[in-house]
């Protein structure tokens, strides 16, 4: 498995970036995460950093070197993350929760399958044009009416995410069948909420994305000047084996079936270090799955 790949993130016009990105990989499989910790809610980088962690803990355990079922992985893991950072909100009393929306993708047998919840995107461009755009969880995007009684809402505003009292919902897509050349785009609002979807596909068509990745968070951050959002992205290209050259290349061809590696680390955050230990998160997982359990029997 060969791809090259280039993330980075910007503070913009705010206080502190509550984005969140990064990826691991074993030799027969790669993940790829970016979440967006929501403002109006305390700590949102907190919930952002403990998804990516708890998704990342999943992957390690998992990807011998590939998973089993990755659509599975990929709904079970968001779950974990969502139940963790309820766990971490109700561990220190907090009145509110913190939120996050979250993006990820897996790259294993030569495709791609994504599961996304709330409005961070993942872009899929093949040659020079938009295969695939991810669907943002808000009234505007998919085009439905406020629920009764909230018909002056913002309609750009969320209906769900990680984090929040109800359970969230996400969408999954894939597996997509991946050709030498495709590039994968993982971002933030503060991306696509000043840069066209088609200044996206284009300039990531035009160039590698170690030179498009750049210049689109540069046009973002002038576009929206001071008022500026965090901009975050993760990009990356696929390339069959017989064309790898690029310099920002992972191969991982010559690595061992027990190997794992991450960008993804443990954050020195307060109260979180107890909550992903291996127990932690295997008591997360039985309590997802005994849920979905009695929710199957009581519509038996």
């Amino acid at each position: 498995m060969k791809f090259s790949i280039f993330q980075i993130s910007r503070r913009g016009g705010r206080e502190k970036n509550e984005d969140r990105m990064g990826y691991c990989y074993t030799r027969e499989s790669s993940l790829f995460v970016l979440a967006d910790g929501m403002g109006g809610h305390p700590e949102g980088e907190v919930a952002a950093q403990i998804a990516l962690q708890t998704i990342s803990a999943l992957f390690q355990r998992q990807a011998k070197p590939a998973l089993a079922d990755v659509q599975e992985f990929l709904s079970s893991a968001l779950l974990a993350a969502h139940h963790q950072i309820l766990r971490y909100a109700g561990e220190k009393g907090m009145l509110d929760t913190p939120r996050t929306t979250l993006v990820a993708g897996v790259l294993q047998a030569g495709t791609a399958t994504w599961i996304h919840c709330g409005d961070s995107r993942l872009y899929l461009v093949r040659g020079n044009e938009l295969l695939s755009r991810t669907r943002d969880h808000s009234y505007l995007e998919l085009r439905n009416a406020p629920p009764p009684g909230l018909d002056r809402i913002n309609r750009n505003v969320l209906f769900t995410c990680l984090g929040s009292p109800t359970k969230p919902i996400y969408d999954i897509t894939g597996p997509v069948h991946l050709e030498q050349g495709d590039r994968i785009l993982l971002c933030s609002d503060g991306l696509w909420g000043t840069v066209s979807d088609e200044d996206i596909t284009r300039q990531l068509a035009a160039q590698p994305v170690a030179q498009s990745v750049p210049e689109l968070v540069e046009e973002a951050l002038r576009k929206a000047g001071d008022s500026s959002d965090n901009v975050t992205v993760v990009a990356v290209e696929w390339e069959t084996p017989d064309a790898f050259e690029s310099t920002q290349g992972v191969s991982t061809d010559s690595i061992s079936d027990d190997v794992f590696a991450s960008t993804i680390q443990a954050g020195p955050i307060d109260g979180l270090a107890d909550d992903l230990d291996d127990e932690a998160i295997e008591r997360s997982i039985a309590e997802i799955n005994e849920a979905i359990r009695r929710s199957a029997a009581r519509k038996a």
